[in-house]
């Protein structure tokens, strides 16, 4: 008994007190403390100021902008975030651990950095840019340039939450299915894809979150024109930051919708990667 009692305390770290009083020191400098100061910037407005605020024509269709391009591009992620993620982890092939490693490399790339790249590469000066030209396809400073510079940014939350998942799976559930007559479709639809839904919806909702709060690797490739639907909301908050009257109440205001938002998709998306990981275990 003595000995049970002993495992039991005994922990590598020393001190639930200390470490949880660690734990909520750094939750509240990094995380509570500025989401509180958006919240007081905000209510310096007045209802009327923050309603008249967020409902200008630019502010509803930068939102719509940023959530329709970050949907678009978070659904393309769980696309070729599946793809990637089965090719790394079921096929052997020579350059395997480069291509592994180059999945982190819009987390180590600057965002800046990745959008002036890819604002010049999908240019009509571009190679890329300019092949696509000739068949009358615009990339930069359209849409579609800020859906090709969320997908970059978000593609590795997909791959990287699918991929443990994969390696558990063992290959033996494949191949009772094939050999009970079950098509390649049939083996995705029934054996796997159940198996990797809670992952996929995770990798979704980061690399949705992540895109519609997006401002270095977009700013440049989207051409912030209103008149085009371009502009972003982390656009128009730095708009407000960056004017000669700096307006931090309205930028406040225009991020605490924008932080509404994501809490929202992220809640929603938690409950159905909660009902999918019931199923699955059940």
């Amino acid at each position: 008994m003595k000995t049970t009692a002993l495992k039991k305390t005994k922990s590598i770290i020393p001190g639930f007190g200390l470490t949880m009083g660690i734990t909520i020191t750094m939750l509240s400098l990094l995380i509570l403390i500025p989401l509180a100061s958006i919240l007081a910037y905000s209510f310096h407005l007045s209802l009327d100021e923050f309603i008249e605020l967020i409902t200008r024509a630019n502010v509803i269709q930068a939102f719509q902008t940023s959530i329709f391009c970050a949907l678009i591009a978070a659904l393309l992620n769980c696309i070729f975030g599946v793809i990637l993620a089965w090719v790394l982890v079921r096929y052997d092939f020579p350059g395997k651990r480069l291509m592994d490693g180059m999945i982190e490399l819009p987390f180590a790339l600057p965002t800046a950095v990745a959008g002036i790249t890819l604002t010049k590469m999908y240019s009509d000066t571009g190679f890329l840019g300019r092949a696509l030209e000739n068949h009358g396809i615009t990339i930069s400073y359209t849409k579609i340039g800020i859906i090709v510079a969320m997908v970059f940014i978000g593609i590795p939350f997909v791959t990287r939450a699918i991929q443990p998942v994969l390696e558990k799976l063992p290959q033996s559930c494949e191949e009772a299915a094939f050999m009970l007559g079950a098509s390649r479709f049939t083996t995705f639809r029934k054996i796997i894809f159940p198996e990797i839904l809670p992952a996929l919806l995770t990798g979704f909702g980061l690399a949705l979150a992540r895109g519609i709060g997006e401002y270095g690797s977009v700013i440049y490739i989207s051409g912030n024109s209103e008149k085009n639907g371009t502009q972003v909301v982390s656009y128009i908050i730095m708009q407000k930051l960056n004017s000669g009257n700096v307006d931090y109440e309205g930028a406040a205001a225009i991020a605490l919708v924008l932080l509404i938002i994501s809490f929202i998709m992220l809640f929603i998306i938690n409950i159905i990667q909660h009902i999918a990981s019931r199923r699955t275990s059940s």
